[in-house]
């Protein structure tokens, strides 16, 4: 978006602007096919950048194949094959359709979603639901009739209950809640458990009035929504999705506007060059895994929840959540000298997201890629860690890899020489 006769100073503190003024709300919560723009019955959306399919692989080639199962279109992971290649069944991007993908990130029609809206500039997100506690997930590469299960679960009994208690409840805005969180224990990446149970209190008395007519499905819906810690990081990152888009594409603009992995590399794209990826290897990771699990297990297979990092949130706000040491590893003395460092590579602090131990500092929100470049410092991002035999075997942090920032900078140079 032109903003006039500006320069990169100017572009980027009208960037961090909007990704502190966002306020996103969630709206509603339904299939993905009835919401989604451009999501027909024959797409399956999926973390990335958009690649051929010959180049999937691995627990994200398997997520694919394994979405296109569960909603019928093939009746054998060969013949999901066979219909993606010939381009019966499409493969789409989710950035591109405006969601944003947990892991693989796989997503199809008769998936709900959560849509939420910034209600400052009206552009929507969605994300999909969590599918439960299991680690063998839909999302880790996995697809057997356990997760065919959860995922009808989800589908027709935690979509539909969460939904009508939203429409009821006129909205629920959820910036409060993630400012909240941050206070209680939270960094709304790898650990959401205030800001799931803070959700799960805006939508109790929603709920309670829909008793007399689906007890059962509202009493197994308050199990899923308490029974594990991580219900609300997919609002997290619907909410950070709705929040960077509003900031993406203000000309001149060299702050960073989504992160993502797929199977064969990172990715960045930065708010004033389009919607270019800068891609690179994978990234270095530092991983406390799941007992009788090892490194050499550890596999990549797609990612967007980065996008939490991406507005100042997950490991930018890991001082927040000393608690994560237990989960993640490492010490509340290097979660506070990490956090501090990423205020050099950052436009400014989060005046509304706050960190009690600097103080209440704001996060460090909106990073930019000529301040990686020249400090070295790279970005610290929260993550779960998948295994090669699909599902969830640890998490830890990792660090973008800087090829992506240099010809992002490159990029930059060439494009307003």
């Amino acid at each position: 978006m032109p903003l006039g006769n500006i320069n990169r100073k100017q572009a980027n503190n009208e960037v961090f602007k909007r990704l502190c003024t966002a306020n996103p709300v969630l709206v509603n919560v339904l299939p993905a096919g009835q919401i989604v723009p451009g999501l027909t019955k024959n797409t399956i959306l999926t973390s990335g950048p958009p690649m051929s399919w010959k180049h999937y692989r691995g627990g994200q080639r398997n997520a694919i194949l394994g979405t296109a199962l569960f909603e019928g279109l093939a009746t054998s992971p060969e013949d999901a094959a066979l219909k993606i290649s010939s381009g019966k069944l499409k493969i789409g991007g989710c950035h591109d359709y405006k969601c944003v993908g947990s892991l693989a990130g796989v997503y199809s029609a008769s998936m709900p979603v959560f849509v939420v809206e910034n209600d400052v500039h009206g552009n929507k997100a969605f994300c999909n639901l969590y599918e439960g506690t299991n680690p063998r997930r839909l999302n880790y590469g996995v697809y057997d009739e356990g997760v065919k299960k959860r995922l009808t679960f989800v589908n027709d009994i935690v979509g539909p209950v969460v939904g009508e208690a939203v429409r009821q409840a006129g909205g629920i805005p959820l910036k409060p809640l993630m400012q909240r969180a941050l206070h209680m224990g939270d960094e709304l990446h790898s650990r959401s458990t205030a800001a799931s149970l803070l959700f799960t209190r805006e939508l109790f008395p929603h709920l309670i009035n829909q008793m007399d007519i689906n007890p059962s499905e509202v009493k197994q819906t308050l199990n899923a929504l308490t029974e594990d810690h991580y219900f609300f990081l997919r609002l997290s990152m619907a909410a950070s999705k709705a929040t960077a888009d509003f900031a993406h594409g203000i000309e001149k603009s060299s702050v960073v506007s989504a992160m993502a992995f797929n199977c064969q590399g990172f990715a960045i794209r930065v708010s004033g060059l389009g919607d270019t990826w800068f891609k690179g290897p994978h990234a270095s990771v530092e991983a406390k895994l799941f007992q009788g699990h090892s490194e050499e297990e550890i596999t990549w297979m797609g990612g967007e929840s980065t996008i939490t990092e991406t507005i100042g949130l997950g490991g930018f706000a890991q001082a927040c959540s000393f608690a994560l040491q237990k989960y993640q590893g490492g010490s509340a003395q290097n979660m506070i000298k990490l956090n501090k460092e990423l205020y050099k590579i950052t436009i400014g602090e989060n005046p509304d997201y706050h960190i009690p131990v600097l103080d209440y500092r704001g996060t460090p929100t909106g990073i930019d890629i000529f301040s990686v470049c020249e400090t070295g410092i790279l970005p610290v991002m929260d993550i779960g860690i998948a295994g090669k035999d699909g599902g969830q075997i640890g998490a830890g942090l990792v660090r973008a890899p800087m090829e992506c920032f240099v010809k992002a900078r490159e990029a930059y140079q060439a494009t307003y020489h």
